[in-house]
């Protein structure tokens, strides 16, 4: 648990702001608080703040490590879904709910929780590196 003491902070990038009705709705049946959700928009100074960036799909992927200040920074960029215990090799994208079906922000809200678990989990080996 030494890594965790050092107090590494972790950061997603996120392009939209607060959730939608469908995404609030099926916040709050989860237990959530909807209003508690903070989306903020993707800035180089992350790098220097955070020691992991996650990215959600390719595009963020690649829009966060084309903006990286060095080289060796673009790998503190990884994709969330990289911790999915059930993600299937080419499978490493969260799916954008918005365009999907009606059970699409349950099921990537069970992706979210399951994936966070495991991230959570992982941290002490992530952190010592």
């Amino acid at each position: 648990m030494g890594g965790l003491r050092r107090h590494r902070r972790l950061a997603r990038r996120t392009a939209h702001g607060p959730p939608g009705r469908r995404a609030a709705a099926t916040l709050s049946e989860a237990g959530y608080d909807p209003s508690r959700h903070r989306a903020r928009t993707f800035s180089t100074d992350w790098y220097a703040e955070h020691d992991l960036l996650l990215a959600m799909d390719a595009s963020n992927h690649a829009d966060m490590t084309q903006q990286s200040p060095t080289v060796e920074q673009t790998q503190q960029v990884r994709m969330f879904r990289e911790f999915d215990p059930e993600a299937t090799e080419g499978d490493n994208e969260v799916p954008d709910p918005y365009y999907g079906s009606g059970d699409g922000f349950r099921e990537v809200l069970a992706m979210i929780e399951r994936t966070t678990d495991e991230l959570v989990a992982r941290l002490p080996d992530l952190m010592d590196r």
